[in-house]
């Protein structure tokens, strides 16, 4: 395991950081795979889903969106993320988005104590409780939700 971040406080805030980072670039490389093979996606009227380039901005917006709702909720400094570039330049300027995104998520959460990050709970901005320490294991799960989507519609484009 990575060496890096050893100022935060919190060990587990740490591993779901560099968990997040990993998952996210994993994403993106069964993203491109998909991209490469011309996967069609679903038909759905979930907009998200309208294009491989809008997914890519979906995962991309949302890892955003977690740490600036994390970090409003527990009242620290805006993270500085940019948002992701759209969806007509996301797959052009998907590499540089990503390491800018996983530097400004790397800083904020570095020096609070464990109990910051299990109460109080936050409602997030779909609607459901989450303490800061579930919304990061949600931010790891979310690329590997999609990545997993994506596998399965290639694997069965391959097997038919």
């Amino acid at each position: 395991m990575s060496t890096d971040l050893l100022d935060y406080q919190y060990r587990g805030a740490r591993a779901l950081v560099l968990l997040h980072e990993k998952e996210l670039r994993e994403f993106v490389v069964v993203w491109r795979r998909a991209r490469a093979a011309g996967l069609p996606l679903p038909v759905t009227s979930d907009p998200d889903y309208a294009s491989l380039e809008a997914l890519l901005f979906h995962v991309l917006r949302a890892a955003r969106g977690y740490m600036t709702w994390m970090c409003e909720s527990l009242g620290l400094a805006d993270p500085g993320i940019e948002p992701p570039p759209p969806v007509e330049r996301v797959a052009a300027e998907v590499d540089r988005y990503v390491e800018h995104l996983l530097e400004r998520w790397r800083l904020p959460l570095a020096g609070l104590p464990e109990e910051r990050f299990h109460a109080p709970e936050f409602r997030s901005r779909w609607g459901v409780l989450y303490c800061v320490d579930a919304m990061l294991e949600h931010a790891v799960v979310h690329p590997v939700r999609h990545a997993f989507q994506l596998r399965e519609l290639l694997q069965g484009r391959e097997s038919s």
